[in-house]
């Protein structure tokens, strides 16, 4: 993992890696983390949420990231719209057969080429090449995987890539929230940083028994507390 140092910095690293936590984990603005800090004795400002998020957010998902385990073989890949300060622009997104965030890519235009970028960034990354991808009748995607040469079952049965149409349920909550994204650089940004921390703490809640999911909450912060703590 990578030392992430918090010299120089007033607060005590727990109230930042909280503040982080607060606005990556719940659909809160920096406004409400403000509230809740305040409500605990700190007096700390949205502007001050804000550039920790920014500054200390990229590198908690980084180390996030890196300790997560290996993604399934099984893609669904999948688009939607964000509108952008009134301009329409994709959201091309890749989630796993688990619900995993795999990777994701804002592009002004829905065609094959941004298809074929998505499934680039997603082979470099990953580093290995899908079994099955699972995609919607878009033709942009049959174009993109046979320009790549992936030898992977496609599939594009009715309903079957339900799976990345409702992972796209939290990106809208976190879209309504901010009043939409203010740029696409910044919504990219954004969206690492929430895809990764979505990742650590996403769980199927209905195939647990409660038992389990307290074991499973337990690691997961311990997971989270170690992926910020200062060198």
């Amino acid at each position: 993992m990578t030392s992430i140092s918090f010299k120089r910095h007033r607060f005590p690293p727990e109230i930042i890696q909280n503040s982080v936590w607060l606005y990556a984990r719940f659909t809160l603005s920096f406004r409400d983390v403000e509230d809740v800090l305040a409500e605990r004795g700190i007096d700390v400002s949205n502007e001050t949420v804000r550039r920790w998020f920014l500054k200390f957010g990229r590198l908690i998902a980084g180390n996030l990231r890196r300790s997560g385990p290996r993604a399934s073989t099984r893609w669904h890949l999948d688009e939607m719209v964000v509108k952008i300060r009134g301009r329409r622009y994709w959201l091309w997104r890749a989630v796993d057969d688990e619900g995993e965030v795999l990777d994701f890519l804002v592009q002004p235009r829905r065609c094959a080429k941004s298809a074929r970028r998505l499934l680039r960034k997603l082979l470099k990354k990953q580093g290995y090449a899908p079994t099955r991808i699972t995609t919607d009748k878009l033709k942009s995607y049959v174009v993109a995987i046979r320009e790549e040469g992936l030898s992977a079952v496609h599939d594009q049965g009715l309903r079957a890539n339900n799976r990345a149409e409702n992972s796209h349920q939290p990106v809208r909550r976190r879209e309504r929230k901010q009043q939409r994204f203010k740029s696409p650089g910044s919504a990219q940004r954004f969206l690492s940083i929430h895809a990764a921390v979505y990742n650590a703490f996403y769980v199927q809640r209905h195939l647990l028994s409660r038992r389990i999911f307290k074991v499973f909450r337990a690691e997961t912060l311990a997971v989270w507390n170690q992926s910020w703590l200062a060198a």
